[in-house]
């Protein structure tokens, strides 16, 4: 678990596979799906696991769900886009071109117990670790990488992309370390000219995760942005 004294460590993780193919799909609420307080979509900052999805044979082979099972669902509500990632599995008794959710999800999300969405496969989602899982990867710089099976993606391998910390300052490649510094940059991260050659100086991190034991509330890292790494 987190410090009482500092939030869970957010893991920003993207899937570079994910083409944004959409399927529009009806959603039905089922009492019979768990949706427990580490899965509250009101509650994203603090949210360690995926809520779980239902889906039939169908979905999941059209968007492309067998490599890393994580779907996005996008609910129009007054106006307002809500987009939800989800965990899936496939259910022989979930008819085609639907998803099963969590009705008490469906309910805070959209307030009704069914609904219309479109579904596609993630292209990025974020879960909060504890800092049993940011002691593990202390150390690692950006370039290394990840055991998937730490942010429940069994099997994968994660490639460490880059974060940032609590006051938005960016962790840097080319620099060493876990500190703060100040530097010359010529463009990202922590930097985007406007003009050709314009150079302005910002403050940056070190590209190395740092051990959240050793760190203060106000400037620990905060969020991890982490790549699916994809075999060749």
């Amino acid at each position: 678990m987190a410090s009482k004294e500092r939030p869970p460590l957010r893991v920003v993780i993207s899937d570079p596979k994910a083409k944004g193919d959409v399927i529009r799909v009806k959603v039905r609420g089922v009492q019979d799906i768990p949706y427990s307080d580490s899965m509250r979509k009101s509650k994203e900052q603090e949210r360690v696991e995926l809520p779980l999805a239902k889906v039939s044979r169908g979905v999941f082979e059209r968007l492309g769900l067998g490599e890393v099972g994580v779907m996005t669902l996008r609910f129009k509500v007054e106006g307002r886009k809500v987009k939800i990632p989800f965990r899936v599995e496939v259910s022989d008794a979930v008819s085609e071109g639907e998803v099963w959710v969590s009705e008490a999800l469906l309910l805070e999300a959209i307030g009704s117990s069914e609904g219309e969405a479109e579904a596609f496969r993630a292209m990025s989602w974020q879960v909060a670790v504890g800092d049993d899982v940011a002691t593990r990867i202390a150390g690692l710089e950006i370039g290394d990488y990840v055991d998937g099976s730490l942010v429940g993606l069994k099997g994968l391998r994660l490639k460490v992309a880059g974060g940032v910390d609590a006051t938005g300052i960016p962790m840097h490649p080319g620099v060493p370390g876990t500190g703060r510094w100040s530097i010359l940059l010529s463009g990202p991260p922590g930097f985007r000219p406007r003009r050709e050659g314009e150079r302005v100086r910002k403050s940056v991190r070190g590209r190395m995760i740092p051990d959240p034991r050793a760190e203060r509330r106000k400037t620990s890292l905060a969020q991890l942005n982490l790549v699916i790494a994809y075999e060749g």
